[in-house]
């Protein structure tokens, strides 16, 4: 391992990436959040397709023809993600580590060198200038920017015993705790597809004994086909066949989600109060956030108004841990999500989706989840 280290270390560390090797440092002058991709559960992933199309990229392929669930922009993310492995490899990190490093960047930049964030933050894992991490144009060099999670993940006492999302946690300090254990799936299937192409990589020493085990699901969530997709096109405004509201569902979480039902095929307003969705007054219909409040207050809890402000109610949740009643968030950022809606179990959210559109029903596949709350 240690000459594979020094090996990788010449040909990766140096801040300008040698051409040939797939990887090249992300313009993100016009980097924004990937949108509509990922719903919070890709616990099922096939590891030897993510194999196939990383390598397919690493190879030179422009992306176009390049699927990985999870990563909408794969010619960006995955030379950034093999950035993050071999930097990894470089300071002797157990594989682990190197699963939680991608995980915590899918979770804060989608894996792309963002040039802006929430506040000073910047880069593939929103490390910020005026918290110590470094100057701002090196948090936007990739590897020094992995060095330094690195550098900060190897100080935590008892890593190596934490789940995922505790170790970013202690690293990364955010205000959306469980957000990382979402994407522990693919970033071992990552891991694993990158790690492949380091010949000697993870055996020495016995070291990485864990290389390309599975996640277990007590940490990574959702079910098989809890997407929403076995039920096939929703007609907008119409509900699924097949579904009804889990028996196990908290009896308030149960009023909310049948109130808000109640108000399928009603026309979404913006700023509306969602007081009465059928009546003419367009200001009485939902928008996103009214349609949460509303929702609640007919099962005696009482939410903020806005989306802004209902990011922080109740208490976060792993978005692969949704219960039917939870709220979850998309769109913006993770701190300012600009739209909320309402998981209802087996897979499906119900929402007030935009301007001329009606309240309806959406598999949460369609969601690229920012936030949950568990508001009950």
């Amino acid at each position: 391992m240690k000459a594979l280290a020094a090996g990788i270390g010449v040909v990766f560390l140096s801040p300008i990436l040698i051409a040939g090797t797939g990887m090249v440092l992300a313009s993100s002058a016009d980097a924004v959040q990937s949108s509509g991709s990922f719903s919070g559960c890709l616990s099922d992933i096939d590891s030897d397709k993510v194999a196939e199309q990383v390598t397919k990229i690493l190879d030179g392929a422009s992306g176009k023809d390049v699927h990985v669930d999870g990563l909408d922009l794969p010619a960006e993310q995955v030379p950034n993600a093999q950035t993050i492995v071999a930097t990894g490899l470089s300071l002797d990190v157990p594989t682990k580590g190197q699963i939680i490093a991608l995980a915590t960047a899918m979770q804060e930049s989608r894996l792309r060198n963002l040039n802006y964030g929430d506040r000073d933050s910047l880069g593939l894992f929103q490390q910020r200038p005026s918290q110590g991490w470094g100057s701002a144009q090196q948090i936007r060099d990739p590897v020094y920017a992995s060095e330094q999670f690195y550098k900060h993940l190897l100080k935590v006492a008892g890593w190596q015993q934490m789940t995922v999302t505790q170790a970013a946690q202690a690293v990364q300090k955010s205000g959306l705790p469980d957000a990382y254990a979402q994407w522990e799936s693919l970033a071992t299937a990552l891991q694993s597809a990158i790690a492949k192409t380091f010949p000697g990589a993870g055996d020495a020493d016995g070291k990485d004994t864990n290389q390309g085990e599975k996640p277990s699901a007590s940490t990574t969530g959702c079910a098989p086909g809890q997407d929403g997709t076995g039920f096939g096109r929703i007609p907008e405004g119409s509900v699924p066949k097949g579904y009804s509201i889990p028996k196990d569902a908290d009896p308030k979480a149960r009023k909310a989600i049948k109130w808000a039902m109640h108000q399928l095929g009603t026309l979404y307003q913006w700023g509306g109060s969602c007081t009465n969705a059928h009546g003419p007054d367009p200001m009485g219909r939902c928008d996103c956030s009214s349609l949460m409040q509303q929702a609640y207050a007919h099962a005696g809890i009482t939410l903020t108004r806005t989306t802004y402000t209902q990011v922080n109610e109740g208490k976060a949740i792993s978005p692969s841990k949704l219960q039917p009643g939870d709220l979850i968030f998309s769109r913006g950022s993770a701190t300012r999500p600009e739209h909320v809606g309402m998981y209802m179990g087996e897979g499906l959210v119900i929402e007030a989706p935009r301007t001329t559109k009606p309240v309806r029903i959406t598999p949460i596949k369609d969601w690229d989840i920012l936030a949950a709350r568990r508001v009950l």
